[in-house]
């Protein structure tokens, strides 16, 4: 009995332990079974990975940047709107798909649906799935939303109608017509501005620092480049709704948040910042691929009125800066000796907007609507002066803005072959000193040619902006591709809707196309396109 006695008591004593081990078992258990290489839940909202990644991810598909990405960004950008503002052209002599393309103004499809089918799944489906991870009125969805309208506003203004207010609701998606989308712009915006002024109001100057590859997180730096994205898209539709144009500029320049002022304001995506390293795109193009240089119309300009910003946009031929002109179909090899590349190191930044633009844009909504305290001359002086100052570029800065003298070339002359072509009557004459005699469309016509040299790198901006006003004056292409649409001396107006939508979304294509208001080819201006 004493024996039996004993061993009950030895597992009474046992069960009581185990039980006391059991109990402390499972009130662990969940500690004990995570996966120490997956982030769990509670560390994504501690560090807003649930939609800092996603916002990681919008950024880098604005530009498309990122390891090996050159070729993305060349179809995307520098074989498409940098090609038609002039800033490069082709020097290749053939592609996969031969050597007839975008330079000549042949529509290759593979090309022209590329940034479509690109924007949606690296801006939109990303900023849709950070909305479903955040709540309504959230910083995290403001800040989303401002990079969301300044990528897409880009897409649309290549196409026309895409999808935007429909995304996500079906795998067909119905179109929106192209005055519906800036009027969702400029509603989506005031909410943003208003988050984010409330935010600051609040007594916070930073968020997501850790995800945001342009300003770091400074939240007054992003309020100034969505007011002046407001006053950019206000601007774009002048011609076609006045009025609507009219309540948003006012807007804008009525924020307390400001307009971008100076270069520290430049929107810039950050190279080797928060862990993210890329190879610059437009280096890997120009000078690794050496397949786009200087185009002519650039030459023109940037020589005729002996621009100081030629060195820091281009490299230079012994001693010489020379463009090659756009549609060329042979002297490709001569042609790569002797003409300039953008002059980008492999590891440079990426330029979003400069804030030289800001003062362009005031100047002309003062100019034309008398918008504005500023002086037009004063705004147009200090756009020049900032872009300067963005680029670097100290010397001579006085002389250039005084000079009335200098005009761009009426020729440009092949480096190759030392043949020189008229372009008087292509490219506009203006010196770059104001001269308050002339004409309103006169002064406009200087602030846009100083601004089309001010937007460099960003063709697409630079496009926009010379089929909304008519300037600046660009050397016209050597070789025209008839069956595009375009008229023979007339710039490309758009590109054509995706093939991939063609083939997978067809009838709201069809119904997109009755939304163009003309046939889906490259001669069909858009419906902010009406002042020429």
């Amino acid at each position: 009995m004493k024996n039996i006695s004993k061993l009950s008591t030895g597992l009474c004593v046992a069960a009581v332990a185990a039980s006391a081990m059991l109990s402390s078992c499972t009130d662990k258990f969940e500690q004990w079974n995570i996966n120490p290489n997956e982030v769990t839940p509670d560390m994504m909202d501690r560090d807003n990975l649930k939609t800092g990644a996603l916002y990681s991810q919008m950024q880098r598909g604005v530009f498309v940047v990122g390891q090996d990405l050159g070729g993305t960004y060349q179809i995307h950008q520098m074989l498409n709107a940098d090609n038609y503002a002039g800033y490069f052209a082709n020097i290749k002599d053939s592609y996969d798909i031969g050597n007839r393309h975008s330079d000549h103004y042949a529509m290759v499809s593979k090309w022209f649906t590329l940034p479509f089918d690109d924007a949606y799944p690296n801006i939109m489906q990303p900023c849709k799935q950070l909305f479903e991870n955040s709540e309504e009125g959230s910083m995290d969805r403001a800040m989303a939303t401002v990079v969301k309208v300044f990528g897409m506003h880009r897409i649309t203004d290549k196409y026309g109608p895409i999808p935007y207010s429909k995304f996500g609701t079906d795998i067909a998606v119905a179109y929106d017509s192209q005055k519906d989308i800036y009027d969702q712009f400029f509603t989506e915006l005031d909410d943003a501005i208003e988050t984010m002024s409330d935010y600051v109001a609040a007594g916070s100057s930073n968020y997501m620092a850790r995800y945001d590859n342009v300003y770091m997180g400074n939240v007054n730096k992003w309020l100034k480049f969505a007011n002046t994205l407001r006053l950019r898209l206000a601007m774009r539709i002048s011609y076609v709704d006045e009025a609507k144009a009219r309540t948003e500029i006012q807007k804008a320049l009525d924020s307390s948040a400001g307009l971008m002022s100076s270069n520290a304001d430049d929107a810039v995506f950050h190279n080797n910042t928060n862990s993210f390293v890329f190879t610059n795109p437009i280096w890997e193009v120009t000078q690794s691929f050496n397949d786009m240089r200087m185009s002519a119309t650039m030459d023109v300009y940037l020589n005729g009125l002996e621009d100081p910003r030629r060195a820091a946009y281009f490299t230079a031929v012994n001693g010489e800066y020379h463009g090659m002109r756009n549609g060329m179909t042979s002297g490709f090899a001569q042609m790569a000796a002797v003409t300039s590349a953008a002059n980008f190191e492999s590891d440079s930044d990426l330029p979003w907007m400069r804030a030289a633009e800001a003062y362009f844009l005031q100047a002309e909504a003062k100019l034309r609507f008398g918008l504005g305290s500023s002086d037009a001359k004063d705004l147009y002086e200090q756009g020049i002066r900032t872009s300067m100052a963005s680029n670097n570029v100290s010397s001579g800065v006085d002389s250039y803005i005084a000079n009335s003298t200098n005009t761009p070339s009426t020729s440009w002359k092949n480096p190759a072959t030392s043949q020189n072509v008229n372009v008087a009557s292509m490219v506009s004459s203006l010196p770059v000193a104001w001269d308050d005699a002339a004409s309103t469309e006169k002064k406009l016509e200087r602030i846009m040619t100083q601004k089309w040299i001010a937007l460099y790198p960003d063709g697409q901006e630079a496009w926009s902006e010379m089929r909304r006003t008519g300037y600046p004056g660009w050397v016209r292409i050597s070789t025209y591709a008839s069956a595009s649409g375009v008229s023979e001396n007339d710039i490309i107006r758009r590109i054509q809707f995706s093939t991939t939508e063609l083939s997978n979304n067809s009838a709201n294509v069809q119904e997109a196309i009755k939304l163009l208001g003309g046939q889906d080819n490259a001669g069909t201006h858009l419906w902010w396109d009406v002042k020429n």
